[in-house]
Order: C-alpha cells, then sequence, then structure tokens
C-alpha cells in the first residue's frame, strides 16, 4: 500500500513540475498550507484511524507553518505512537532523511527492569515498529537517543519537531538537558517547531507546571530562550477555545485519552482535543 502511495506521490510531484498551480493548495499568512505529496499521504486509506485527529492536529498546516519539505533532515522527538511518524517516514522516504530521538536512557530511573530494556532496545527496535506503520523500508528510518547523535549529523538538521512532549521533560527535570542536545543537532538555519497544550495565561502553578499536561505559551518561550533559542514566529493553527485547560485530571481527560471514562463523554468529546500552541524557534547567537 505504502509503496503504490509513494508512486502516486512521485507522479503528482511530477506533474506539479509541469503544472505549479495544480501543485500547491491555499495560503495562509504567506504559507503554503499544504503540497500534493503531502495531502496524498493524509488521504491514504491506511490513515483510516489516524485521520479522525486531523480536524484537531491539522497535519498539513502545522508542517508547511513549521517549513517541513521533504527533502530535509527532519528530527521527530519523542514520537510515541507514531502520529506523526506515519506521515514524516513516507513523506521524507525519497529525498529527505527521518531521524526518530528519543530521551538519553541514562539519565532515567526506571520502575523495573523490563521497562528499562525496552528503553534501550528502543533506537534498534524503532526502525522496524516504523517500516511496519509505513512500509517505508527500514533502513531509511533512524533512530537515536539524544546524546548518541552521529558526529557527521550534529548540526546538519533542518527541522525539530516536538509534538505534545515538552510537559513531560519538565516532569522528568530534563527539559534544559535534552533542549541543548537538540540545539546541537540543528543546522544554523534549522528550526525547532513545537506544538503543546497550552494553559491559560492567569493559570495556577498547579494546572500549568506540566503536570497537567498544560504548560503556559510564555513559560514555553522563556525555556526556548533560556537554553539557546529564540521565537521566529507562533501560530493559532491548533488553537481550541473551548478547551478550558482546568481539568483536575488533566489534558488527559479530554479526547483521544478520555480518561474519564463514560463520566461526561459527550462534553468532552464536543470539547474535542486541547487548546495548542504552535511555536517556531531558530538558534540564538
Amino acid at each position: 500500500m505504502m509503496k503504490k502511495l509513494l508512486m502516486a506521490s512521485a507522479a503528482l510531484a511530477m506533474l506539479a513540475g509541469a503544472v505549479p498551480a495544480a501543485a500547491k493548495h491555499h495560503k495562509k499568512d504567506g504559507v503554503e498550507m499544504s503540497d500534493a505529496g503531502l495531502q496524498a499521504i493524509l488521504d491514504d486509506e491506511s490513515r483510516a484511524d489516524d485521520k479522525a485527529r486531523d480536524i484537531y492536529r491539522h497535519p498539513a498546516e502545522t508542517l508547511m507553518f513549521f517549513g517541513v519539505k521533504p527533502d530535509q533532515t527532519v528530527v521527530e522527538y519523542a514520537p510515541g505512537g507514531g502520529w506523526y511518524t506515519r506521515v514524516l517516514v513516507p513523506y521524507l522516504a525519497d529525498n529527505g532523511k527521518y531521524v526518530a530521538i528519543n530521551a538519553d536512557s541514562s539519565a532515567t530511573n526506571f520502575p523495573d527492569r523490563a521497562r528499562e530494556a525496552r528503553s534501550k532496545g528502543w533506537p534498534e527496535s524503532f526502525p522496524e515498529t516504523a517500516a511496519k506503520w509505513t512500509g517505508v523500508n527500514a533502513e531509511k528510518i533512524l533512530a537515536f537517543e539524544s546524546d548518541e547523535l552521529p558526529d557527521d549529523m550534529k548540526g546538519k538538521v533542518d527541522r525539530v519537531l516536538i509534538f505534545r512532549s515538552l510537559h513531560g521533560l519538565l516532569n522528568g527535570n530534563r527539559a534544559d538537558s535534552e533542549l541543548r542536545a537538540l540545539r546541537e543537532m540543528l543546522a544554523d538555519d534549522g528550526r525547532v517547531g513545537v506544538v503543546q497544550h497550552r494553559a491559560k495565561p492567569d493559570a495556577s502553578y498547579a494546572m500549568s507546571n506540566g503536570s497537567k499536561g498544560y504548560l503556559k505559551q510564555a513559560s514555553v518561550v522563556a525555556l526556548f530562550e533560556l537554553n539557546g533559542f529564540e521565537l521566529v514566529s507562533e501560530s493559532e493553527i491548533n488553537a481550541n477555545p473551548k478547551d478550558m485547560a482546568n481539568y483536575p485530571g488533566g489534558v488527559w481527560t479530554l479526547p483521544p485519552v478520555l480518561a474519564s471514562g463514560d463520566t461526561d463523554k459527550a462534553r468532552y468529546e464536543a470539547i474535542g482535543e486541547s487548546d495548542r500552541m504552535t511555536l517556531l524557534f531558530k538558534k540564538r547567537d
């Protein structure tokens, strides 16, 4: 299925060269919101389950806002269940390079040996997992811990993408060290794209310190500035004004987790996924 998809993407790319107007979708604030190859991946029937989240996560608009292109070297930090992996891997497979990065496991305290073994074996297991998801050869999929990126890739990464995981770094007291490691990977003209659950500007410490999944946008900007970055641009692509961001159970109260089960399920489904900041950073001298 994915091989057919890649062939279709290539055909669309050839068509784009002959008919430029047909290869691009709409612009917003001067930024291309999609391209034909990316749209073919997003529309493929293999994404039937993932596609239900598109109305909240806006993958085409988000990736175009971040300036992701199919010939770039792109790091996805903490890919987790692979929702964006299943878009990025086929998009970069022919002309770019996809690299998954997880946190340095040597700085982690594990509750048991089984979990430690899974974590330490992740760089070897993830390419095979992503290959099964996408149909792309595992040899084209790279995975490293943040302290193990090969020297020949340092300073060569065009984009680092961090989707909804900054709160986990703060909760684990690893945000500073991980952001500094990501900065070392980034090319001088590279960018870091961040999507993160957003607390209200006047939220209490308890609701905005990351333990509930939410962070204040000003706090995220300050965190990046502290670690050698500066804000380039921000977008409301992933905003959701229905999210009050004040649930005792945190962001996981909302879809897709719905941690409260059937209790008030209809209410939370009507809200949808969380309100999210979408930020773009570059390295500061």
